[in-house]
């Protein structure tokens, strides 16, 4: 194992490890593609460049845009539904 095989491992402990002790989405989201990065990371120094791009392309963009457009949806019904209440309490008043 080489040094740089070695300080990738410990980037990919430390990230996987943040991303799972945040309870915030959007910071667990951001904190995934940075993940997803180090782990590119970690098969480029393993000789996997192929697995590596795939890696990037999955976990450190496509992932993370579905996820942000998930959090998006549910805050958009979230607000329409407190919009509903709203207007109910006033309707029934």
């Amino acid at each position: 194992m080489t040094a740089v095989q070695a300080v990738a491992i410990i980037a990919v402990a430390i990230t996987g490890g943040a991303v799972a002790l945040f309870e915030d989405p959007l910071r667990e989201t951001f904190l995934l593609g940075i993940y997803g990065m180090t782990l590119a990371a970690l098969f480029f120094s393993l000789q996997a460049p192929d697995v590596a791009l795939s890696e990037i392309v999955v976990s450190a963009i496509g992932l993370p845009l579905i996820v942000l457009a998930a959090l998006r949806k549910v805050r958009e019904q979230a607000r329409e539904r407190e919009h509903g209440r709203r207007n109910d309490e006033r309707g029934s008043g």
